[in-house]
């Protein structure tokens, strides 16, 4: 199963061109039940391993700028190292329903974006303006995302680009890319550290993983890659609200258990203490 999942993850990213750490962590926790502090970790990873497969192509045809990866990486690592800080600050408190709203509400802003670019026509208008340095700003709490849910660097770091320079479509694919890749490495890193990796699992994803890229890279010229964007797309915009809808549930569990055990103690208290409550 996890080989299979493992293929088709890779085989979608590689026709689609669709975030690996958007699809990963979402299937891993409906399909395989990986509880989501887990999943997070192990999608930060498998979407660096990933990128390190895609990135040097990308260099190498010339379609990275250096320069703005450098501003993106001023505010993208101190923010990546953020959010994993507050991942495992949630985690050692058992707030699971903000992982998963934080993830849902990611994947709803991803997919209704790459939904925007879908039907928009004439492509997405470059900026008139250069103002590469703002990147550093915009990307501080874009890194602490990656690093708290493994998603958002594609779809908001292309937004960024698109606002803020004059890359050509081409340009801003590669630039996004390596700059998630330094964020993967990182964030994926910090992770292993804190031991929210499944190492089993993630051998099995890459050994079906690997098979599936190339699968994807032979086929992708010969696929409808836009008709299966759309639907790859639609489906994680489900995925995204059924995320959200998670959280509100696990947030209204907490919360009636937090009053079954208050009036526990409440009861508890009066048996063992009566004559103070007669007093009063």
């Amino acid at each position: 199963m996890e080989l299979a999942i493992g293929f088709l993850i890779a085989f979608a990213i590689a026709v689609t061109g669709v975030g690996a750490g958007t699809i990963t962590a979402p299937i891993l926790v409906l399909f395989l039940h990986v509880p989501l502090p887990l999943a997070v970790g192990t999608a930060l990873v498998y979407s660096a391993i990933v990128k390190l497969i895609v990135v040097p192509i990308q260099m190498w045809r010339k379609q990275v700028a250096y320069r703005a990866v450098g501003y993106m990486l001023l505010g993208g690592l101190p923010g990546v190292v953020i959010g994993v800080w507050l991942f495992r600050r949630v985690v050692q408190h058992g707030h699971e329903s903000i992982l998963y709203a934080a993830l849902g509400s990611l994947i709803v802003v991803t997919s209704g974006w790459h939904l925007y670019r879908t039907f928009q026509k004439n492509g997405a208008p470059h900026a008139d303006r250069n103002h590469p340095k703002w990147l550093a700003v915009l990307m501080l709490p874009i890194g602490a995302e990656v690093g708290f849910s493994s998603s958002g660097a594609g779809a908001l770091g292309t937004i960024a680009l698109l606002g803020l320079t004059t890359l050509s479509a081409a340009q801003i694919v590669g630039t996004d890319l390596a700059f998630g890749l330094c964020l993967s490495l990182v964030g994926g890193g910090l992770h292993l550290l804190s031991q929210n990796l499944d190492t089993t699992l993630l051998l099995k994803l890459l050994a079906g993983g690997f098979f599936g890229a190339l699968a994807g890279s032979a086929l992708a010229p010969r696929l409808p890659n836009q008709k299966l964007r759309l639907v790859l797309t639609a489906w994680l915009l489900m995925i995204g609200v059924q995320f959200c809808y998670q959280a509100i549930h696990l947030h209204m569990d907490a919360q009636s258990q937090g009053k079954r055990l208050a009036s526990t103690v409440g009861v508890q208290h009066a048996l063992l203490h009566p004559m103070k409550i007669a007093k009063r």
